[in-house]
């Protein structure tokens, strides 16, 4: 399943400095990139325990937590090999957000021991992102001071209860990137509609460019998300103006022995 992302009208810069309709070269203008200060924020409700389809090494299929897990160290092995300086924390979300380790980091050790003591609640209900952007917002004055800047990374795992905040539309100190993992649409749940209001977050609060990129599928689709969140926000272009399918391509026969579904990428 692929949700539609709301179109934001933006047409991307090409070459001579334009807004176009996304068919130019894209170029960036000259400016100082900054090291990243990365705050990761886990949903810990009891929803981050459904299986994927993915199965860990027994054969039992892993939850989206231990699939969350993986992707995050994979994420931050590579983030590390494009740059050293980069440094990370963690926060959990329930029906508000928590530290996890206030620290940021370089260190994969410190990551893999917060990791570790990461677990999931009982069900949480709401999803109150107040106290997050409070939290980002005062981490990312001290970034700045520092010469670095700030980005969240929220993973989403509630199938039908929208976040909400209260936040003031005019302070725009970080940047949001959103992963959102669900269950298919059904009675009981409105993945869409979580969706959308996971979208309007994102362009209330992203100081930079932010992407979105949802999921039901198993720990290769995630993996190929987050490859996608390694991208730099001072670097990036609009997700709309994102075609990267030709990189996404496998062999059928690879991806049903592996038990997933092939899913393209598509910002559309």
């Amino acid at each position: 399943m692929q949700f539609a992302k709301p179109e934001r009208g933006r047409g991307m810069e090409t070459v001579d400095g334009t807004e176009g309709s996304g068919r130019g070269r894209y170029a960036l203008k000259p400016m100082r990139i900054n090291c990243e200060d990365i705050l990761f924020c886990i949903d810990v409700d009891a929803e981050s325990l459904v299986e994927m389809k993915t199965a860990g090494p027994s054969g039992r299929p892993l939850t989206r937590l231990e699939c969350i897990k993986q992707a995050i160290l994979f994420f931050i092995n590579a983030k590390l090999s494009i740059n050293p300086d980069h440094r990370f924390a963690f926060a959990t979300l329930a029906k508000s957000a928590s530290w996890l380790r206030k620290e940021f980091s370089s260190e994969v050790e410190s990551t893999v021991a917060a990791l570790r003591g990461l677990s999931a609640t009982s069900s949480c209900g709401q999803a109150d992102l107040t106290h997050l952007f409070r939290l980002a917002a005062h981490e990312a004055k001290k970034s700045r001071a520092q010469n670095r800047i700030l980005r969240v990374i929220l993973v989403y795992c509630r199938s039908s209860v929208r976040p909400h905040h209260q936040w003031p539309i005019n302070q725009k100190l970080f940047t949001l990137d959103v992963m959102y993992l669900h269950d298919k649409p059904g009675p009981d749940n409105c993945p869409q509609a979580v969706y959308d209001a996971l979208v309007d977050t994102l362009e209330h609060v992203s100081e930079y460019e932010g992407y979105i990129y949802e999921t039901g599928q198993g720990l290769r689709v995630l993996l190929r998300h987050l490859s996608i969140m390694l991208s730099h926000p001072q670097q990036r272009c609009t997700q709309d103006d994102m075609d990267i399918k030709s990189l996404t391509k496998r062999s059928p026969v690879a991806d049903s022995a592996n038990g997933e579904d092939s899913v393209p990428i598509s910002s559309q």
